[in-house]
């Protein structure tokens, strides 16, 4: 038996095989953002069941992961990924809702702001008692090729080509290496992924209900640069993940590098004729709607455990507009008190908001744990809604 056919819930499997043009199927144990928005409107269902984009990109595909998969135990789940830029215009209908819950109220004549001055930051410089790594990532994705639920094997190979290609041209301290995993060893590939560098093998069942394991390793990758602080993803769950990170508190630092790397890399794409996926309404657009806009996620890794353990502790993530993850990622526990805490906003603020949300929050975190260790009240401290 194969890997996948373990990972996704043989449930899923049978509901997602039966579904008809003429019956709406039970969602009723399903508990994600696309169960949520079919369920409200079921026309939705109906009027695109049998809809593709231009490209041949089938809207059963684009719900096929919610539809196998009912929830996350961790994270609520949004259910369905584009397959190409069109997807979100094409499958509008069921797309601008989802969008609009997952991102706390965005409605589809929203316009997404863009802004990475880094100088704008204030602050920054984290407690290293207490945050172990700071961390910065997005995604981008090529115009004109399929993303990754739908690509094929030469497209994929052609955005490996365009984006080492843009890469190769970096200098000074973004001058790198990129390295491929149809040649790595395993114990490389193991190796980088323990140390949080390189993307894990495609496990997930929200991966493979996705098709995102297709033809693996072909075309797939890692650059980094001399230092190992800048990194990118070549064809993992978007076409790229640009990140920036260093195992310290000064994510002033890694933003910096976050945002003069990633302009660096848009203009040398740029430069070669090619472009990135973008309009004013979505901002970037990537493969799963959670990560449209700024696609940002900004992460530290922090030593917590009092807080944590504190009845108040989801409640002051949420005011703050913050999520938490365990550090081997979103399908792990935290362990000795150690969270992954992340912004939890991408589409409607810009990339220094997010960052800024984590800097301010992260500075909180850490206030409430010193009064918590010296056995004082952190009731004055509970912040309001952001």
């Amino acid at each position: 038996m194969s890997d996948d056919q373990i990972a996704i819930p043989e449930s899923g499997r049978k509901l997602f095989a039966s579904l008809s043009k003429d019956k709406f199927p039970d969602l009723s144990g399903h508990n994600n953002w696309l169960s949520k928005c079919l369920v409200e409107n079921n026309d939705i269902y109906f009027k695109l069941f049998d809809k593709k984009t231009k490209n041949g990109f089938p809207f059963l595909d684009a719900i096929k992961t919610g539809i196998q998969n009912a929830g996350h135990p961790f994270i609520m789940t949004v259910g369905c990924v584009a397959g190409d830029e069109e997807s979100y215009t094409e499958f509008a209908d069921l797309f601008d809702p989802v969008i609009d819950k997952r991102h706390g109220g965005y409605s589809k004549d929203r316009k997404h702001v863009t802004d990475l001055d880094y100088t704008k930051l204030k602050g920054g410089d984290l407690d290293p008692k207490y945050v172990l790594s700071s961390r910065v990532r997005t995604g981008r994705s090529i115009r004109g090729l399929a993303l990754p639920p739908f690509t094929n094997k030469e497209d994929r190979k052609k955005v490996e080509k365009i984006v080492v290609d843009a890469l190769a041209s970096l200098d000074g301290e973004f001058k790198g290496k990129y390295y491929s995993l149809e040649t790595m060893s395993e114990a490389d590939q193991d190796k980088l992924i323990d140390d949080h560098f390189l993307f894990d093998k495609p496990v997930s069942p929200l991966l493979l209900s996705s098709n995102m394991e297709r033809d693996w390793p072909s075309a797939r990758g890692i650059w980094h640069n001399d230092e190992k602080s800048f990194l990118v993803w070549v064809n993992e769950e978007d076409h790229t993940r640009v990140i920036s990170m260093q195992k310290d508190g000064n994510m002033k630092e890694v933003f910096r590098r976050f945002c003069e790397g990633l302009q660096k890399v848009e203009a040398a794409v740029k430069k070669a004729g090619s472009g990135f996926m973008w309009n004013e309404h979505l901002g970037y657009v990537l493969t799963c709607p959670s990560n449209l806009g700024t696609g940002l996620r900004g992460g530290v890794h922090v030593k917590i455990p009092h807080v944590s353990a504190h009845a108040e502790f989801e409640n002051v993530l949420t005011r703050l507009r913050l999520q938490k993850r365990g550090t081997g990622g979103v399908d792990t526990k935290a362990e000795g008190g150690i969270f992954d805490i992340s912004n939890s906003d991408r589409l409607g603020f810009s990339e220094v908001q997010l960052v800024q949300f984590v800097v301010d929050g992260v500075n909180l975190l850490v206030d409430m744990e010193k009064r918590l260790e010296a056995g004082k009240d952190i009731a004055d401290l509970i912040p309001a809604q952001k």
